[in-house]
């Protein structure tokens, strides 16, 4: 049997999970639009996975878009560079997403630059040795794409006893509101194949595969099309399922494969990456434009236009909801990400990120709190849990701070934390908020 042949001939599915509306409409036929520059940007030396960057430059130094403006902190860590050409006003604390404040980069707008990047000649990725290339990734500053920031680079780190077989691309874009990614696989085709060849090329992949759930129609048949005859990459449509785009329930989807408890999909022969990952990779090795800027889609009943935008990291929510015409009267929160796994922002002052995905505003109607009620063992949140724990037990050791026995009896490291026992509960328990409490005051004991 072919590999194509094995992808239809198993169930594109995962166990569990749940299905919230897409709501989606507002914004999935909006072509992606650039963000005017603004004056002002903030760049925090930890948004992304690990150890933050290093700052390379201070208060008073003139800098190019483009530039390196703060370099790895360690292996788990990757490089900044400046959205603008300006001059660094600030090396100090401001104000993070959570609320906290913490080491950035401050930087002024030239307000007479043109804030084009200097052109690069393409680089000979195919002459790199792969640790070349993966100094290069994280030269470019590249993360995960998908929400997670984690740094690209260490995914394509592979032990030599192991070796890659397949490429996945995360086309999935299960969470509600958001399209940039769809909008990406539309308008960006030719980049997110371009990426995905790289890849293969440089982890020695024989096939890459590209899934996609099946409210993306026009998304399917663009990649479809623009692949052609090319049987070293496959489409995969997966029926509209979440959380489908943790990349193990993908994995289970496209391959009908488990990735076992601790171990990593490089564990399976198979290294899983976002559409907007693959789409940087390619813009810096043909073109040399580092990570510096992602596109994000605006929406939500308190977004006054919708819109999918390109925006430099670093700007300010602000500015971004400024040009989508403001918020409605009513809002009460605005989202950085999606309404499942995203996080409130403590400000609009808080700048735009490399794991930001969306900027959603809600309403009175959304954020009012249900009346909690006490849990009735239904087991809705069992079925709903993707990762097979117990959800409602680790609610319950959560409000009784039993931390110890829910990471050594009940695996609560294991949650993705995406919201999904939440979503199913009908007696509003915010079982994964008690989860998130508790795995932050266990790694602080570390």
């Amino acid at each position: 049997m072919s590999f194509l042949s094995s992808l239809l001939s198993i169930e594109k599915s995962f166990h569990h999970g749940v299905h919230p509306e897409g709501l989606k409409e507002a914004t999935v036929d909006l072509p992606i639009q650039r963000v005017p520059f603004v004056s002002r940007y903030v760049m925090p030396l930890g948004q992304h996975i690990g150890v933050p960057a290093k700052a390379v430059v201070q208060a008073g130094d003139a800098v190019k878009r483009g530039q390196l403006i703060a370099e790895a902190g360690a292996f788990l860590s990757t490089c900044l560079h400046s959205p603008v050409t300006g001059k660094v006003v600030n090396v100090g604390p401001h104000r993070y997403t959570d609320g906290s404040f913490q080491p950035a980069i401050e930087i002024e707008a030239d307000p007479y630059a043109t804030q084009r990047l200097d052109p690069q000649p393409a680089k000979d990725w195919a002459a790199l040795s792969i640790d070349e290339f993966i100094a290069e990734v994280q030269r470019a500053g590249i993360v995960g794409l998908g929400g997670a920031a984690f740094p690209a680079h260490v995914k394509y780190s592979i032990p030599e006893t192991l070796k890659i077989d397949e490429i996945l691309i995360n086309g999935a874009e299960c969470e509600p509101y958001l399209t940039n990614d769809h909008r990406l696989m539309v308008e960006r085709p030719e980049a997110m194949l371009r990426g995905t060849e790289i890849l293969m090329a440089k982890l020695g992949a024989s096939h890459a595969t590209i899934g996609v759930e099946d409210n993306k129609p026009d998304a399917i048949e663009i990649l479809r099309k623009r692949i052609g005859n090319n049987g070293a990459i496959s489409v995969v449509s997966l029926p509209m399922k979440y959380p489908q785009g943790a990349e193990k329930m993908l994995i289970r989807a496209v391959y009908g494969r488990e990735v076992p408890a601790g171990q990593l999909p490089r564990d399976l022969g198979i290294t899983v990456n976002n559409v907007g990952t693959v789409v940087a990779i390619a813009d810096w090795f043909d073109h040399g434009m580092p990570l510096i800027e992602r596109v994000v889609t605006v929406s939500g009943p308190g977004a006054a236009y919708p819109a999918n935008l390109i925006v430099p990291l670093g700007t300010p929510l602000r500015d971004v909801l400024k040009f989508c015409g403001g918020l409605k009267v009513g809002t009460r929160e605005v989202i950085m990400g999606g309404p499942m796994m995203g996080a409130p922002a403590a400000s609009l002052d808080v700048p735009v990120l490399k794991g930001c995905s969306g900027i959603l505003a809600f309403t009175d109607a959304e954020t009012r709190l249900g009346q909690e009620y006490a849990c009735i063992r239904c087991g809705r949140c069992l079925e709903a849990c993707p990762y097979f724990l117990n959800p409602s037990r680790l609610a319950r050791l959560g409000k009784a701070r039993r931390f110890e026995e829910m990471r050594d009896q009940y695996q609560v490291m294991d949650c993705v934390e995406c919201g999904a026992c939440t979503y199913a509960c009908p007696s509003n328990i915010p079982i994964v908020q008690h989860i998130r409490t508790a795995k932050d005051n266990l790694r602080r004991r570390v």
